[in-house]
Protein backbone atom coordinates (compact mmCIF):
# COMPACT_ATOMS: atom_id res chain seq x y z
CA UNK A 1 0.00 0.00 0.00
CA UNK A 2 2.65 2.25 0.96
CA UNK A 3 4.50 1.73 -2.60
CA UNK A 4 1.25 2.28 -4.57
CA UNK A 5 0.74 5.90 -2.65
CA UNK A 6 3.91 6.74 -3.20
CA UNK A 7 3.62 5.95 -7.02
CA UNK A 8 0.44 7.89 -6.96
CA UNK A 9 1.04 10.62 -4.81
CA UNK A 10 5.25 11.57 -5.57
CA UNK A 11 5.34 13.94 -3.26
CA UNK A 12 4.90 11.95 -0.34
CA UNK A 13 8.32 10.19 -1.31
CA UNK A 14 11.23 10.56 1.53
CA UNK A 15 13.97 11.61 -1.26
CA UNK A 16 17.03 11.67 1.73
CA UNK A 17 16.11 8.01 2.28
CA UNK A 18 18.22 5.37 1.04
CA UNK A 19 17.73 4.01 -2.33
CA UNK A 20 14.63 1.84 -2.36
CA UNK A 21 13.31 2.71 1.14
CA UNK A 22 11.41 5.74 0.02
CA UNK A 23 8.41 4.72 1.34
CA UNK A 24 9.48 3.47 4.24
CA UNK A 25 8.09 6.83 6.20
CA UNK A 26 4.67 6.25 4.17
CA UNK A 27 4.37 2.49 5.34
CA UNK A 28 5.47 3.64 9.25
CA UNK A 29 2.64 5.88 9.36
CA UNK A 30 0.38 3.20 8.14
CA UNK A 31 1.47 0.77 10.37
CA UNK A 32 0.91 3.31 13.33
CA UNK A 33 -2.07 3.98 12.62
CA UNK A 34 -3.51 0.73 12.04
CA UNK A 35 -2.34 -0.67 15.28
CA UNK A 36 -4.42 2.16 16.55
CA UNK A 37 -7.60 0.43 15.58
CA UNK A 38 -8.99 -2.25 17.54
CA UNK A 39 -11.31 -5.07 16.19
CA UNK A 40 -15.44 -4.26 16.64
CA UNK A 41 -16.41 -7.11 18.58
CA UNK A 42 -20.06 -8.14 18.30
CA UNK A 43 -23.12 -7.60 20.76
CA UNK A 44 -24.01 -11.25 22.50
CA UNK A 45 -27.54 -10.32 23.19
CA UNK A 46 -29.14 -7.18 24.54
CA UNK A 47 -29.57 -6.71 28.31
CA UNK A 48 -30.76 -4.07 30.12
CA UNK A 49 -27.96 -3.13 32.26
CA UNK A 50 -25.30 -3.22 29.27
CA UNK A 51 -24.63 0.27 28.21
CA UNK A 52 -25.01 1.32 24.13
CA UNK A 53 -21.37 0.43 22.30
CA UNK A 54 -19.46 3.27 21.74
CA UNK A 55 -18.41 3.39 18.24
CA UNK A 56 -15.10 3.70 16.92
CA UNK A 57 -13.95 7.07 15.61
CA UNK A 58 -12.04 5.39 12.99
CA UNK A 59 -14.80 3.98 11.54
CA UNK A 60 -16.94 6.75 11.72
CA UNK A 61 -14.34 9.31 10.53
CA UNK A 62 -14.01 6.50 7.66
CA UNK A 63 -17.28 6.59 6.74
CA UNK A 64 -17.64 10.37 6.05
CA UNK A 65 -14.67 10.76 4.64
CA UNK A 66 -15.62 7.92 1.78
CA UNK A 67 -19.08 9.75 1.29
CA UNK A 68 -17.87 13.15 0.85
CA UNK A 69 -14.43 12.18 -1.48
CA UNK A 70 -16.51 10.04 -3.67
CA UNK A 71 -16.22 13.01 -6.15
CA UNK A 72 -13.42 14.13 -5.92
CA UNK A 73 -10.84 10.93 -4.66
CA UNK A 74 -8.94 9.05 -7.19
CA UNK A 75 -9.16 4.80 -6.76
CA UNK A 76 -5.20 4.15 -6.80
CA UNK A 77 -5.73 1.31 -10.01
CA UNK A 78 -3.94 2.15 -12.97
CA UNK A 79 -5.57 3.96 -16.29
CA UNK A 80 -6.18 0.86 -18.59
CA UNK A 81 -3.80 1.41 -21.72
CA UNK A 82 -7.02 -0.01 -23.98
CA UNK A 83 -8.00 2.53 -26.86
CA UNK A 84 -10.96 4.59 -26.10
CA UNK A 85 -12.94 5.16 -28.29
CA UNK A 86 -15.64 8.00 -28.71
CA UNK A 87 -18.02 5.96 -27.18
CA UNK A 88 -16.73 5.52 -24.20
CA UNK A 89 -15.89 9.06 -24.00
CA UNK A 90 -19.57 9.80 -24.40
CA UNK A 91 -20.21 6.73 -21.12
CA UNK A 92 -17.65 9.12 -19.11
CA UNK A 93 -19.79 12.20 -19.64
CA UNK A 94 -22.73 10.37 -18.16
CA UNK A 95 -24.45 10.37 -21.59
CA UNK A 96 -24.59 6.51 -21.78
CA UNK A 97 -25.18 3.81 -19.21
CA UNK A 98 -23.76 0.53 -18.20
CA UNK A 99 -20.17 1.92 -17.88
CA UNK A 100 -17.65 -0.37 -16.97
CA UNK A 101 -15.78 -0.47 -13.93
CA UNK A 102 -12.45 0.49 -15.96
CA UNK A 103 -14.49 2.92 -17.30
CA UNK A 104 -15.65 3.94 -13.82
CA UNK A 105 -11.64 4.31 -12.55
CA UNK A 106 -10.77 6.48 -15.67
CA UNK A 107 -13.90 8.58 -15.35
CA UNK A 108 -12.31 9.54 -11.86
CA UNK A 109 -9.53 10.80 -13.32
CA UNK A 110 -11.21 12.25 -15.78
CA UNK A 111 -14.05 14.23 -14.43
CA UNK A 112 -12.20 15.68 -11.20
CA UNK A 113 -10.30 17.87 -13.47
CA UNK A 114 -14.20 19.49 -14.60
CA UNK A 115 -15.63 19.82 -11.24
CA UNK A 116 -12.03 21.58 -9.68
CA UNK A 117 -12.45 24.41 -13.09
CA UNK A 118 -15.96 24.54 -12.15
CA UNK A 119 -16.40 25.27 -8.78
CA UNK A 120 -15.70 29.51 -7.80
CA UNK A 121 -12.49 29.21 -7.00
CA UNK A 122 -10.13 28.95 -9.26
CA UNK A 123 -7.85 25.31 -9.07
CA UNK A 124 -4.44 24.87 -7.58
CA UNK A 125 -2.41 24.51 -10.54
CA UNK A 126 0.02 21.52 -8.75
CA UNK A 127 -3.06 19.55 -8.13
CA UNK A 128 -4.88 19.77 -11.40
CA UNK A 129 -0.96 18.68 -13.37
CA UNK A 130 -1.03 15.67 -10.68
CA UNK A 131 -4.75 14.56 -11.95
CA UNK A 132 -3.43 15.03 -15.78
CA UNK A 133 -0.22 12.84 -15.01
CA UNK A 134 -2.67 9.98 -13.38
CA UNK A 135 -4.88 10.03 -16.16
CA UNK A 136 -1.79 10.53 -18.98
CA UNK A 137 -2.56 7.05 -20.87
CA UNK A 138 -5.93 7.42 -20.81
CA UNK A 139 -6.22 10.36 -22.21
CA UNK A 140 -3.24 9.41 -25.39
CA UNK A 141 -6.00 6.59 -26.13
CA UNK A 142 -8.60 8.91 -26.37
CA UNK A 143 -6.83 11.48 -28.44
CA UNK A 144 -5.30 8.45 -30.55
CA UNK A 145 -8.55 6.93 -30.88
CA UNK A 146 -9.47 6.45 -35.16
CA UNK A 147 -12.77 8.22 -34.38
CA UNK A 148 -11.54 11.60 -33.75
CA UNK A 149 -11.22 13.18 -36.67
CA UNK A 150 -7.96 16.06 -36.85
CA UNK A 151 -10.82 18.66 -37.43
CA UNK A 152 -12.80 17.78 -34.01
CA UNK A 153 -9.96 16.73 -32.41
CA UNK A 154 -9.40 20.45 -30.61
CA UNK A 155 -12.61 21.11 -29.61
CA UNK A 156 -13.29 17.64 -28.17
CA UNK A 157 -10.34 17.83 -26.09
CA UNK A 158 -10.99 21.59 -24.80
CA UNK A 159 -14.62 20.06 -23.99
CA UNK A 160 -13.38 17.49 -21.88
CA UNK A 161 -10.35 19.08 -20.15
CA UNK A 162 -11.15 22.73 -19.46
CA UNK A 163 -7.47 23.35 -18.09
CA UNK A 164 -5.93 22.90 -21.76
CA UNK A 165 -7.28 26.54 -21.96
CA UNK A 166 -4.16 27.65 -19.63
CA UNK A 167 -0.69 27.76 -21.60
CA UNK A 168 1.05 26.19 -18.32
CA UNK A 169 -0.73 23.29 -18.98
CA UNK A 170 0.16 23.13 -22.64
CA UNK A 171 3.36 23.12 -21.89
CA UNK A 172 3.16 20.35 -19.31
CA UNK A 173 1.49 18.63 -21.75
CA UNK A 174 4.56 18.97 -24.29
CA UNK A 175 6.89 17.59 -21.12
CA UNK A 176 5.08 14.41 -20.56
CA UNK A 177 4.89 13.44 -24.06
CA UNK A 178 8.60 14.04 -24.83
CA UNK A 179 9.33 12.72 -21.12
CA UNK A 180 10.58 15.29 -19.07
CA UNK A 181 13.08 13.14 -17.10
CA UNK A 182 14.88 13.88 -20.38
CA UNK A 183 14.14 17.36 -20.82
CA UNK A 184 14.06 19.28 -17.77
CA UNK A 185 13.79 23.17 -19.47
CA UNK A 186 11.93 22.94 -22.93
CA UNK A 187 12.24 27.16 -22.61
CA UNK A 188 15.88 26.75 -22.52
CA UNK A 189 16.38 24.57 -25.42
CA UNK A 190 14.32 26.87 -27.54
CA UNK A 191 16.15 29.79 -26.42
CA UNK A 192 19.17 28.10 -27.31
CA UNK A 193 17.77 27.25 -30.95
CA UNK A 194 16.41 30.60 -31.59
CA UNK A 195 19.90 32.35 -30.91
CA UNK A 196 21.67 29.98 -33.38
CA UNK A 197 18.74 30.92 -35.81
CA UNK A 198 19.25 34.33 -35.28
CA UNK A 199 22.58 34.08 -35.75
CA UNK A 200 22.34 31.90 -39.06
CA UNK A 201 19.37 34.27 -40.39
CA UNK A 202 21.95 37.72 -39.80
CA UNK A 203 24.86 35.68 -41.69
CA UNK A 204 22.75 34.70 -44.26
CA UNK A 205 21.03 38.10 -44.97
CA UNK A 206 17.64 36.38 -44.31
CA UNK A 207 16.96 39.02 -41.91
CA UNK A 208 18.34 41.99 -40.83
CA UNK A 209 20.55 42.58 -37.63
CA UNK A 210 18.11 42.87 -33.46
CA UNK A 211 16.26 45.56 -33.08
CA UNK A 212 16.15 47.44 -30.05
CA UNK A 213 12.24 46.48 -29.64
CA UNK A 214 12.11 42.97 -28.72
CA UNK A 215 8.93 42.80 -30.02
CA UNK A 216 9.35 44.11 -33.44
CA UNK A 217 12.73 41.74 -33.64
CA UNK A 218 10.69 38.64 -32.43
CA UNK A 219 8.39 39.19 -35.45
CA UNK A 220 11.16 39.26 -38.26
CA UNK A 221 12.30 36.41 -36.78
CA UNK A 222 9.20 34.20 -37.15
CA UNK A 223 9.05 35.96 -40.26
CA UNK A 224 12.28 34.47 -41.38
CA UNK A 225 12.63 31.26 -39.64
CA UNK A 226 10.39 29.28 -42.64
CA UNK A 227 12.63 30.98 -45.24
CA UNK A 228 15.99 29.35 -43.19
CA UNK A 229 14.44 25.92 -43.36
CA UNK A 230 12.31 26.10 -46.51
CA UNK A 231 9.50 23.33 -47.41
CA UNK A 232 9.76 21.73 -50.77
CA UNK A 233 5.92 22.84 -50.52
CA UNK A 234 4.35 26.28 -51.70
CA UNK A 235 1.92 27.89 -48.87
CA UNK A 236 -1.59 28.36 -50.17
CA UNK A 237 -1.87 31.36 -52.70
CA UNK A 238 -4.81 32.80 -50.23
CA UNK A 239 -1.81 32.53 -47.20
CA UNK A 240 0.45 34.52 -49.09
CA UNK A 241 3.84 33.95 -47.00
CA UNK A 242 4.88 30.64 -45.43
CA UNK A 243 5.49 32.65 -42.29
CA UNK A 244 1.43 33.64 -42.07
CA UNK A 245 0.42 29.68 -41.27
CA UNK A 246 2.38 30.56 -37.80
CA UNK A 247 1.52 34.02 -36.93
CA UNK A 248 -0.46 36.91 -37.96
CA UNK A 249 -0.12 40.87 -37.62
CA UNK A 250 -3.95 42.20 -37.11
CA UNK A 251 -4.20 45.20 -39.26
CA UNK A 252 -5.77 48.58 -37.28
CA UNK A 253 -9.73 47.62 -38.41
CA UNK A 254 -9.45 43.58 -38.51
CA UNK A 255 -11.17 41.43 -36.64
CA UNK A 256 -9.05 38.06 -35.24
CA UNK A 257 -12.77 36.05 -35.59
CA UNK A 258 -13.39 37.12 -39.12
CA UNK A 259 -9.45 36.14 -40.09
CA UNK A 260 -9.84 32.84 -38.28
CA UNK A 261 -12.93 32.02 -40.78
CA UNK A 262 -11.07 32.98 -43.49
CA UNK A 263 -7.91 31.38 -43.15
CA UNK A 264 -7.41 28.54 -45.26
CA UNK A 265 -5.35 26.43 -42.72
CA UNK A 266 -6.69 24.55 -39.93
CA UNK A 267 -3.56 24.59 -38.11
CA UNK A 268 -2.68 26.65 -34.58
CA UNK A 269 -1.67 30.36 -35.37
CA UNK A 270 -0.66 33.66 -33.00
CA UNK A 271 -2.57 36.18 -33.67
CA UNK A 272 -0.76 39.58 -32.94
CA UNK A 273 -3.05 42.43 -31.42
CA UNK A 274 -2.62 45.71 -30.12
CA UNK A 275 -1.86 44.30 -26.65
CA UNK A 276 -1.86 40.84 -26.30
CA UNK A 277 -1.50 37.95 -28.23
CA UNK A 278 -4.26 34.65 -28.71
CA UNK A 279 -3.38 31.34 -29.64
CA UNK A 280 -5.91 29.88 -31.89
CA UNK A 281 -6.62 26.57 -33.21
CA UNK A 282 -8.83 26.91 -36.88
CA UNK A 283 -11.49 29.02 -36.08
CA UNK A 284 -11.38 28.34 -32.21
CA UNK A 285 -9.20 30.84 -29.53
CA UNK A 286 -7.67 28.95 -26.82
CA UNK A 287 -5.88 31.24 -24.87
CA UNK A 288 -3.90 34.74 -24.80
CA UNK A 289 -0.67 35.64 -23.47
CA UNK A 290 1.89 38.46 -23.25
CA UNK A 291 2.93 40.55 -26.49
CA UNK A 292 6.24 40.33 -24.77
CA UNK A 293 6.04 36.72 -24.87
CA UNK A 294 5.92 36.50 -28.76
CA UNK A 295 9.35 35.19 -29.10
CA UNK A 296 8.56 32.03 -27.42
CA UNK A 297 5.39 31.31 -29.85
CA UNK A 298 6.80 28.79 -31.82
CA UNK A 299 6.95 26.52 -28.66
CA UNK A 300 3.56 27.63 -27.91
CA UNK A 301 2.80 26.22 -31.38
CA UNK A 302 4.40 23.06 -31.34
CA UNK A 303 3.47 22.30 -27.45
CA UNK A 304 -0.35 23.06 -29.93
CA UNK A 305 0.42 20.01 -32.09
CA UNK A 306 1.67 17.47 -29.79
CA UNK A 307 -1.24 18.07 -26.87
CA UNK A 308 -3.72 18.04 -29.30
CA UNK A 309 -2.60 15.98 -32.02
CA UNK A 310 -2.46 17.84 -35.02
CA UNK A 311 -0.49 17.40 -38.58
CA UNK A 312 1.95 19.90 -39.41
CA UNK A 313 1.41 21.79 -42.21
CA UNK A 314 3.24 21.01 -45.57
CA UNK A 315 4.41 24.19 -46.21
CA UNK A 316 6.44 24.54 -42.63
CA UNK A 317 6.78 21.35 -42.14
CA UNK A 318 10.88 21.33 -42.07
CA UNK A 319 10.72 24.14 -39.62
CA UNK A 320 8.45 22.31 -37.30
CA UNK A 321 10.48 19.24 -37.75
CA UNK A 322 13.68 21.35 -36.90
CA UNK A 323 12.47 22.61 -33.94
CA UNK A 324 10.77 19.37 -33.02
CA UNK A 325 14.71 18.12 -33.50
CA UNK A 326 15.72 21.24 -30.67
CA UNK A 327 13.39 20.26 -28.29
CA UNK A 328 14.12 16.87 -28.45
CA UNK A 329 17.87 18.26 -27.61
CA UNK A 330 19.37 17.63 -31.47
CA UNK A 331 21.16 19.61 -33.45
CA UNK A 332 18.60 21.16 -35.92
Amino acid sequence: MAKRLIEYYPMLRDKSAASGAEWEPVKKQLLKRLQNVTTPKKKQGATPSRKRPRSLSFQSNQETSTDESTSSTLILERSPHSTCNISEVEELDGTTSGTTESLQNQARHYKTPQEMYKAKNRPNKKDVSQLLDLEFHARQSFIDSDSLKEQDRPGKILQAYLCFRELDHIIDELHRILDSHFIPDLKTRWGTFYEKAQFYGVFKKIMKAPHQDKVKHSLSMLKALPDMFPSPVAPPKKLGHASEAMFHVLESKEDPNTFLQTRPLFSPVVIVCETNCLLAIGTMPVVTFPKEDIYASVMYLMACYYAFHLTYPKCIATLLSATDRSLHGYDP
